[in-house]
């Protein structure tokens, strides 16, 4: 039996061993109504509406200046890509060059049918921390991907079964530790908490009356996020969002206690990505210092997203001194720019929208431009045509 048949036969233990949530016997829970299947069904719908259509191929802001559209790191979720291609278009309407990759978690896409990419969960053992890369390559590449595909499909699998372990320490009184935990950090009140049980069992039921028919692509924490947001249709804004707050609480801790040994190597996963000529970048690498240290065979370093700004000049400068280190034998690190964008977050009505994700745009990077790192960019001859056609160069 080799690696991947055996991590499979480990996920379908786990999976099998899963017990349906219980809640406390006294607590009350009201019975599934007649509105709470109407919002089930709004947050899992793929159809669009005209207004959502209209939202996804409007950006709010259009950069007729920017000519090089270099994005490599963005998640189309279920929206079209050609409602994606248009709102590209609309946002950088006279772009001349362009490398535009998707990288949804642990699934393979393509904007172009030229280039597949994928944003990969995996394990650094040296510093026992939960590490993700970004992966692209040709797609006429993807025939002699096979071991690659399968351990996507492992990754996706067991990575969605953390939406259950959130809602299962949320309704089970097992986890009451954990509750209350979360409910000191966060401040939060016996009404937050129990309102928050109840509408994670309620979700819990539908999800598992219509988990036949539900792409498991919704099988994430934002579900949860999601069917709570509705509840500002009949409760007060301010009361919602401190019960989002407790959740948010409750996810980092299931989190961190998350079972890391699923997931594949990220040795593993370099060593299957560059058999096939793959690309690849480390998003997000302040969440994860030491990996600035490891010696990855990669080919750079995203220093720039909107969620990971802080650091940005710091990151330029690492990768610098690291170049100058390298052999002549030695393909230089590329400095990257990721723009994180969930294109899902587009359709949001303005009541609902995450403002930090939702004026994310794909391509739009700003900090190419920003005069307090431009010197670093300078020093190691970066800039944001270089880096596509260096990048581009190496994918062929």
């Amino acid at each position: 039996m080799n690696r991947i048949q055996k991590s499979a036969q480990s996920f379908e233990l786990l999976v099998s061993e899963t017990k349906e949530p219980v809640l406390d016997p006294e607590s009350a829970v009201p019975d599934i109504t007649e509105t709470d299947y109407r919002i089930f069904s709004g947050i899992i719908c793929i159809q669009l509406t005209p207004e959502e259509l209209s939202r996804i191929i409007n950006p709010v802001q259009t950069f007729p200046e920017q000519n090089t559209v270099l994005a490599v790191h963005w998640h189309p979720e279920y929206i079209p890509m050609e409602l994606i291609r248009k709102r590209i278009e609309n946002t950088f309407p006279f772009k001349e060059k362009e490398l535009i990759i998707p990288t949804q978690h642990n699934q393979l896409m393509t904007y172009d049918s030229v280039y597949h990419g994928v944003e990969v969960d995996c394990y650094s053992r040296g510093f026992k921390r939960k590490v993700q890369l970004l992966l692209h390559f040709k797609a006429d590449a993807s025939g002699r991907a096979d071991i690659l595909k399968s351990m996507l499909t492992h990754t996706f699998e067991y990575r969605s079964s953390q939406f259950f372990e959130l809602l299962d320490t949320i309704v089970d009184p097992k986890w009451e530790d954990y509750l209350q935990l979360a409910a000191e950090e966060t401040g939060t009140g016996e009404k937050e908490v129990q309102f928050a049980r109840i509408q994670t069992h309620k979700l819990y039921r539908l999800v598992r009356e219509n988990e036949g028919t539900i792409s498991r692509d919704f099988f994430k924490n934002k579900l949860l996020r999601d069917f709570v947001d509705q509840q500002k249709q009949f409760y007060p804004m301010h009361f919602i969002n401190r019960v989002q707050v407790f959740i948010k609480a409750v996810k980092e801790i299931v989190k961190a206690s998350f079972s890391l040994d699923y997931f594949y190597r990220t040795s593993e996963v370099i060593e299957e990505a560059r058999s096939i000529n793959a690309g690849i970048v480390v998003p997000h690498p302040e969440q994860f210092w030491p990996i600035l240290l490891c010696d990855y065979d990669i080919d750079g370093y995203e220093v720039w997203n909107p969620q990971s700004q802080e650091y940005t000049e710091f990151l330029i400068n690492v990768i610098n001194r690291q170049n100058r280190s390298r052999s002549k034998s030695q393909r230089p690190l590329l400095v990257f720019m990721g723009d994180d964008t969930h294109m899902g977050e587009k359709i949001k009505e303005p009541t609902q929208i995450d403002a930090a994700k939702y004026y994310r745009e794909i391509g739009v990077q700003p900090a190419w431009d920003e005069l307090t790192i431009k010197k670093a960019l300078i020093v190691g001859n970066f800039d944001r045509r270089k880096v596509l056609e260096e990048y581009l160069a190496r994918l062929q």
